[in-house]
């Protein structure tokens, strides 16, 4: 067999997508799995997206767009960052994607390259650090803490940066841990990242769920001498339920958005047409739909929380954002749960799965280890089933 392209080698599947798959495949076999493990609103995509993409196939537009989407989806885009965000950028300075993972993808491809460091705080979307590695970059992973909120802070952020550091991803309100980055926090890493001449990296895709009354700032928001030192990535999935269209953007200094839009006239020629029109219509539409949805995730939010807490061994910092708990499971490593000891949270994962029929993802997958991620991307009721299975089998361990 002739050898693969070493880039391979170092780059596993996606944990969560993974988790997905072999969910659906077990629901397929009839098993009654509650899927609190997956990233994704349940709800439907609001019906006059859809019926925007009904129009654009009845209206023929089914043939290539240029490379960096449509002007009036990316005019869109620019209104959406001066109504919402108080940022002025022009089109030649957003380009549109396939997706928001490709929008960062990209973005790692065209800043980054062979012997660059990239900061990484931890946890971290499970993407980032492979992203990084297929640019032939190396990822700096930055421990923060629970108890801080697991926010990056100057002093460890400028312990992590070398020579070779190029840039820092910031992924606010986070995936997995729920946190959201105050102005402040922001603010005082500026100093640290003028220094050093670094890229940010904003991953904004949870921008809208946001809860607790906070506000959400992003670094270009919080320091506008940075504003051509940040990349911002985002896009429609999230916000709008619309993650299978495959639409994201992002916002860039003019010469890094040429630059992207050149790799990915030579990766995916363009985004999907049909989909560029109905994030148009995401985009200029009616919001209340959205807010509705918000408002829903804040209100599992709570129960799940309130659920968690009454479950001895899961510690659950408070999250203010997406629609994530990562709570600190270290208090069941070493105990025996269906006669079985648990000695990592992959094993506990496992053993939740198996047992009580319950999908969450282990920590490690988000780089550490002794917490799990639980999704409330799912109904009340589900997420009613499913704690009250996992608390069973605690208590019948105990």
């Amino acid at each position: 067999m002739y050898p693969l392209a070493e880039r391979t080698a170092n780059v596993l599947p996606s944990p969560t997508l993974t988790l997905d798959a072999e969910v659906k495949a077990m629901k397929a076999r009839g098993r009654k799995i509650v899927n609190l493990g997956v990233g994704e609103p349940d709800f439907e995509t609001p019906d006059f997206i859809k019926e925007a993409a009904v129009k654009a196939v009845r209206d023929g537009f089914t043939r290539y767009t240029p490379s960096e989407g449509i002007l009036e989806l990316r005019e869109a885009v620019c209104e959406k960052f001066r109504k919402a965000n108080g940022l002025d950028y022009g089109p030649g300075e957003v380009v549109v994607t396939c997706g928001g993972k490709h929008a960062l993808y990209s973005v790692m491809q065209v800043l980054f390259g062979p012997g660059d460091e990239v900061v990484v705080p931890s946890p971290y979307w499970v993407t980032y650090p492979p992203q990084v590695r297929l640019a032939g970059a190396v990822p700096v992973t930055v421990e923060t803490g629970g108890d801080g909120g697991y926010v990056l802070t100057p002093e460890l952020l400028e312990r992590a940066v070398t020579p070779r550091t190029r840039g820092v991803v910031i992924n606010s309100p986070s995936n997995p841990t729920g946190m959201v980055y105050a102005r402040e926090e922001l603010e005082s890493l500026a100093p640290v990242i003028l220094r050093h001449d670094l890229w940010v990296i904003s991953d904004d895709i949870y921008e809208t769920l946001v809860y607790d009354g906070r506000d959400f700032v992003n670094m270009a928001m919080a320091c506008p001498e940075l504003r051509d030192r940040t990349v911002i990535c985002h896009g429609v999935s999230k916000t709008y339920s619309m993650t299978g269209w495959r639409i994201g953007f992002m916002a860039a200094p003019r010469e890094v958005a040429a630059a992207v839009t050149r790799v990915q006239s030579q990766m995916t020629s363009n985004p999907c047409s049909i989909a560029q029109k109905a994030a148009l219509a995401a985009l200029t539409g009616p919001q209340e739909p959205m807010e509705r949805m918000r408002e829903t995730f804040d209100s599992r939010r709570r129960l799940i929380l309130d659920l968690l807490k009454d479950i001895p061994g899961f510690a659950t910092p408070v999250p203010s954002g997406a629609f994530y708990v990562f709570p600190d499971v270290r208090g069941l490593m070493g105990r025996k749960l269906a006669g079985r000891t648990v000695g990592s949270s992959a094993e506990l994962a496992a053993l939740l799965l198996r047992e009580c029929e319950v999908a969450i993802v282990p920590g490690s997958g988000f780089g550490r280890e002794g917490a799990v991620r639980f999704s409330y991307a799912a109904s009340e009721g589900e997420i009613a089933d499913g704690l009250g299975r996992i608390a069973d089998l605690v208590a019948a361990s105990a």
